[in-house]
């Protein structure tokens, strides 16, 4: 064995993942680009040529995709909801099937987090609850530029209103299969819709969907049941941001509340658990972070019975770290898989990371998005 390898022996280790056998440890985390193709935000070729090049991933989360037009919060974010958005995702997960990859579809509802230009019939986004939201979103202005703009106060969903998003997710998860691929991760953190009712900031409702733990926590569990009912528990994941803070997000009992949570995911053999720690809010890295955050992270691995990921800030040293010592099984890199597409082989052999271009995380052409080098 190559001496450097053995150094980083735990991360480059097998894994069983539901139905996959994955060769390492080293996962693509979900990276919004807003690169989808217009209109009808359907993955293009270049698309393909991305998730291709980074194929080499033990498992590959794909970029955000929203489950309706409802469910859509910026521009050039794709969709599955659409006949040719599910043949832009199939030609995606032929081309990483055939380097040999694994790739999951991240299934996306901003809730709040939206404006009217992206909603039907320019209509106001929808939240467990009517309140202001403190953030932006990236819009399109007259010129068609994609700009920052004010989130305004959203709508309180009715119980009808949710029935029928549950029912989207189900019908994403089965759009996702018929795109090819090997799963699905719900995506029930960053301050978006799931997050939205679970956190007790954002949700001031007194019906069955909001006040205790359990009310809160009902629609992510009964999401997670109708995509289970869908595709299998086998091929399903949930991302969640414990401590999150992001556009609003904060809860009066985090130990209580995500414990519960994760205490109900136990009931079914998921894929994984995807938890982020929070080292960044939004793009940015975060200067306050909660001191609980470590001692939830542990509770909640402690818990969990499965397959746990853990995404945050983390590099060759630490992520090895982690696996060793138990924290976590599989490690999710974000900013270093946008500028090394062959990731794992340089944290494998140690090699010098190409730096990532901020300026063209979101939106643009190939400058920034399939250009940067692979190792020769």
């Amino acid at each position: 064995m190559n001496p450097k390898t053995s150094q980083r022996a735990h991360l480059f280790s097998p894994l069983k993942l539901g139905q996959l056998s994955l060769d390492h440890r080293v996962a693509m985390a979900p990276l919004t680009r807003s690169r989808a193709g217009q209109p009808g935000n359907v993955p293009t070729p270049m698309n393909v040529e991305y998730y291709r090049q980074r194929a080499s991933a033990a498992l590959i989360i794909s970029e955000a995709t929203q489950i309706s037009q409802q469910g859509q919060g910026y521009a050039w974010t794709p969709g599955i909801h659409t006949d040719a958005q599910i043949r832009g995702w199939k030609a995606v997960s032929d081309a990483v099937h055939g380097e040999g990859g694994r790739m999951f579809l991240q299934l996306w509802h901003v809730g709040r987090v939206s404006h009217p230009v992206f909603q039907p019939d320019g209509g106001l986004p929808v939240a467990p609850t009517a309140q202001p939201v403190p953030g932006k979103t990236f819009i399109l202005n007259e010129r068609g530029e994609g700009v920052w703009g004010d989130v305004p106060v959203p709508q309180e969903l009715d119980v009808a209103g949710i029935e029928a998003i549950i029912a989207d997710y189900r019908q994403a998860a089965r759009n996702a299969l018929l795109a090819g691929m090997d799963g699905v991760e719900i995506h029930a953190g960053n301050g978006y819709l799931l997050d939205q009712f679970i956190n007790s900031a954002s949700n001031q409702r007194s019906d069955g969907y909001g006040g205790s733990i359990e009310n809160r926590a009902r629609l992510l569990l009964e999401v997670v049941a109708a995509v289970i009912e869908e595709v299998g528990a086998d091929r399903v994941a949930v991302r969640l941001t414990p401590m999150g803070r992001f556009m609003g997000m904060g809860d009066d009992t985090p130990e209580q509340t995500f414990g519960y949570i994760v205490s109900r995911l136990n009931e079914w053999n998921l894929a994984y658990l995807h938890l982020v720690e929070p080292m960044m809010v939004g793009t940015v890295l975060d200067e306050d972070t909660d001191p609980r955050w470590d001692a939830i992270i542990k509770q909640l691995r402690q818990a969990f019975s499965g397959v746990l990921m853990l995404a945050g800030g983390y590099n060759g040293d630490t992520a090895e770290q982690a696996i060793a010592e138990g924290r976590a099984d599989l490690i999710a890199f974000g900013r270093p898989f946008i500028a090394n597409p062959d990731l794992p082989a340089r944290l494998r052999d140690r090699t010098e990371l190409n730096p990532a271009d901020g300026a063209s995380f979101f939106g643009g052409d190939a400058k920034g998005y399939i250009d940067y080098p692979a190792l020769a």
